[in-house]
């Protein structure tokens, strides 16, 4: 994490600052857009890497210069990896190329993600669906909205009728995360009507804002998986805690967003 250099295009307000964040992360999409299509295979992890750094470079070129000149003393946080808290102030949070092994694999499911972060807590947030054209964003205070049309978390009651989602654990994550993983998705398959498995947790937290599905969890995570869609779940009316129903942060060890009616059902299901 590195602090930015002093410019001076900074925005009047929030709203106005995720207007114009919302622009700039379209136009990073744009870019990883024109480099979609096509599947390489890799012979190595390493080889893989440096293919997934060259997506995040194309990406950063233009969104750190975008977002720096907005917010001129924010600082940036390099590695979309990262957990934990943040030092005081104001941060941005980015993922480049949420989902970058779904684009190198010419799968659709990825994404271009901004979130202010002011004192832990995030501010104001844009994800962008270059394929789909689609962009969600959402203010602290002033709601969630896909294209400008308000979102609202869905009205189920029943974690027996619900769609639920969770992210699988990263390459190399600890045995224990892993197996808290599966003996979560086995818990979720006897409780919920259907479970969906896949990356990223991003696009995951857009549907539940949107009322597409009713929860999510994960175990484990980063910042840049998890604000995004935290601030839109929330500002959509729903619940953000972690798996056991406590309050959220960035340093907590696991993650559930839900419409309020099978939010708590899906805390006694994960706590089994």
């Amino acid at each position: 994490m590195s602090e930015t250099p002093r410019t001076t295009d900074v925005a009047t307000s929030d709203a106005d600052l995720l207007d114009r964040t919302a622009i700039a992360v379209r136009a990073a999409g744009s870019a990883l857009r024109e480099r979609f299509g096509e599947v390489v295979r890799h012979q190595s992890r390493g080889e893989l890497m440096r293919a997934l750094a060259v997506n995040d470079d194309t990406a950063l070129g233009i969104l750190r210069p975008r977002l720096t000149r907005l917010r001129p003393d924010a600082g940036w946080v390099e590695d979309e990896l990262d957990g934990g808290a943040l030092p005081p102030g104001e941060w941005w949070v980015v993922d480049p190329a949420e989902g970058n092994v779904n684009h190198l694999h010419a799968l659709p499911e990825w994404a271009v993600t901004a979130t202010l972060v002011r004192e832990n807590q995030p501010v104001l947030t844009a994800v962008h669906l270059p394929l789909t054209g689609e962009t969600y964003t959402a203010l602290a205070g002033a709601g969630a909205h896909l294209d400008g049309r308000p979102l609202h978390v869905s009205p189920t009651a029943d974690l027996g009728l619900s769609i639920v989602a969770t992210s699988q654990a990263r390459p190399d994550e600890d045995e224990k995360v892993v197996r808290r993983v599966g003996s979560s998705i086995t818990a979720m398959l006897f409780d919920a009507l259907v479970v969906r498995t896949a990356v990223p947790a991003t696009l995951h937290l857009t549907n539940v804002a949107a009322g597409r599905i009713d929860a999510f969890w994960q175990f484990a995570g980063a910042r840049a998986d998890l604000l995004p869609g935290a601030l839109l779940v929330t500002e959509a009316g729903g619940r953000v805690s972690d798996a056991q129903g406590r309050p959220w942060t960035p340093q907590s060890e696991s993650f559930l967003a839900a419409a309020p009616g099978v939010h708590a059902t899906a805390v006694a299901t994960l706590s089994r």
